[in-house]
């Protein structure tokens, strides 16, 4: 039986997510002139077509005007469910402007932004604009990257968007699978899950997208990381309440998962919503969870053979917890390094403070962005491991045979 609190957060989702989709008007951007196609066109090349008869029977969402080649899936096909707003109804961030740093006025030093970066180019995409939007297609130092951010998952991924040396656009579906952002490329309709990155329907089924790393980190955090780096600006061509929260209350731990098409899949080890650190590294998955690192403050450990550290850190505040996105609790956030140095040697690590961690081998100090500032290591830079830091049901599910470290 569904209790009161979550039955309360069903209709609230439910509101914000018609209200992401529908609020305010939508500013066209201005015509460049080349003749692109706008996000609710069909890609060229193909038409919209839909489903077989058969294949719609089975079908738990509409097939109208998509030219997703429906013969082809890899999931059973009744176990999507729509999030309310239609394809692109939920419009993904297509041609992203950047703010320097000292021109943002608009952000709270605790609010989460997904930090990435390719070499000495660093980008910051808030959530607070990410809520409304899930997708940025960018390129960043000529490295396409969809960077990606689920509110009922708490899934925030950054994926190379080069498949088989062709550069793909992706959409907001607005259908949801086990409660997560079901995403689409904009060349072939195909369906893609983004908690795991891989396609599920469509003619890119069986394909997996790259994982990059990134980090969810504070704003403040950001700015001392990397001064010279540039801000996604609040000029994306929509009108939205960039700030507000409209998921406030969703990220309590135990509460039930909004939209979840089998409340069976849901894994009792840990309660639905704490927040875990996901790491998978050639087949071996294992979640750290956030309040456990928070206790011992860093991880030395192996998984799939390499030697990695999780790093903890206060700081950063929970986007999904109050009518604010910088107004939540406290949760901090961690890192996540290789440890193996570059002459082949495995350190060890111990926190160092506001500085970040020091290796006991060499007495270096490392920063959050994995560079030694200082000892016989200092210029050097650790290996970054991607991973996610979601709610453990939605890691669970996807990832049945993950292990939970424990202190």
């Amino acid at each position: 039986m569904t209790s009161g609190f979550a039955r309360m957060v069903i209709v609230g989702v439910t509101g914000a997510l018609l209200l992401a989709a529908c609020s305010g008007e939508t500013a066209s951007p201005p015509d460049d002139g080349g003749g692109a196609p706008s996000p609710r066109s069909a890609p060229r090349g193909t038409s919209e077509t839909s489903a077989s008869p058969e294949l719609s029977s089975e079908l738990s969402v509409s097939a109208s005007g998509w030219a997703t080649d429906f013969s082809r899936y890899e999931v059973p096909l009744n176990e999507f469910l729509s999030g309310g707003p239609g394809k692109d109804g939920i419009p993904a961030i297509d041609e992203p402007k950047f703010q320097p740093i000292a021109e943002v006025d608009w952000l709270e030093d605790p609010e989460p932004v997904i930090a990435f970066g390719v070499g000495d180019e660093w980008r910051a995409y808030p959530i607070q604009i990410l809520m409304w939007h899930e997708i940025v297609n960018d390129t960043v130092a000529d490295t396409p990257v969809a960077v990606t951010f689920c509110p009922l998952c708490h899934t925030a991924i950054v994926f190379d968007r080069t498949v088989d040396g062709q550069v793909l656009d992706f959409g907001v579906s607005g259908n949801l699978r086990h409660s997560d952002l079901v995403m689409y490329d904009r060349l072939t309709e195909s369906w893609w899950q983004q908690a795991t990155g891989r396609g599920i329907v469509g003619a890119y089924t069986g394909t997996a997208l790259e994982f990059l790393p990134s980090q969810l980190i504070s704003w403040q955090q950001f700015r001392e990381l990397h001064p010279d780096g540039v801000v996604l600006s609040r000029d994306t061509g929509h009108i939205r309440s960039y700030g507000s929260n409209p998921y406030a209350g969703y990220d309590k731990v135990d509460s039930n998962p909004f939209l979840l098409d089998d409340w069976t899949l849901i894994d009792g080890r840990l309660n639905p919503k704490v927040r875990i650190v996901g790491v998978v590294i050639d087949g071996a998955e294992v979640a750290y969870p956030l309040p456990d690192l928070a206790e011992v403050g860093i991880v030395n450990d192996t998984v799939g053979g390499e030697p990695i550290v999780v790093l903890w850190v206060p700081g950063t505040v929970s986007g999904l917890g109050a009518p604010t996105v910088a107004g939540g609790e406290e949760v901090g956030t961690a890192v996540v390094f290789s440890r193996q140095a570059v002459d082949g040697s495995v350190l060890e690590f111990e926190t160092a403070g506001d500085a970040g961690m020091r290796d006991t081998v060499t007495g270096s100090t490392w920063t959050l962005d994995g560079i030694a500032i200082d000892g016989p290591l200092a210029g050097e830079r650790l290996d970054p491991i991607p991973n996610d830091q979601p709610f453990w049901f939605a890691w669970a599910i996807f990832r049945p045979d993950t292990t939970i470290w424990q202190p």
